[in-house]
């Protein structure tokens, strides 16, 4: 029993902490799982940093874009269809692929991951 209560005293002081900081784990975890995709699917061509400098974006024409000034002005909602139905859905380039095998909730980490670069 006393166990038990130590457990229960344990997760309740690490949740309150983790609400205290602004840490809440399912929240790093999702930020940990939108950085895994974003490093699977989109630094090779977008760069590490979102800078439209990976390897192979270098063979593309036109050029991956650079975030920081592309995504001025465009919403979330644009971003998630431009990941799931890919460039040609928004009147952008062709080479950049559908990730329709992508959750929504995978899409909206992602799109949350890729504005904070």
């Amino acid at each position: 029993m006393k166990v038990r209560n130590l457990l229960a005293k344990g997760i309740v002081l690490g949740a309150t902490v983790a609400a205290l900081t602004g840490l809440a784990t399912s929240h790093v975890w999702a930020d940990d799982a939108a950085k895994g995709i974003y490093d699977d699917k989109c630094a090779g061509c977008h760069g590490p940093s979102g800078k439209g400098d990976g390897p192979a974006g270098q063979a593309l024409t036109p050029h991956p874009p650079d975030f920081s000034t592309s995504l001025k002005g465009k919403d979330d909602a644009y971003l998630a269809k431009i990941i799931k139905d890919g460039g040609e859905a928004v009147k952008k380039a062709a080479s950049m692929p559908a990730s329709s095998d992508l959750t929504d909730d995978q899409v909206k980490s992602l799109v949350a991951y890729i504005k904070s670069l």
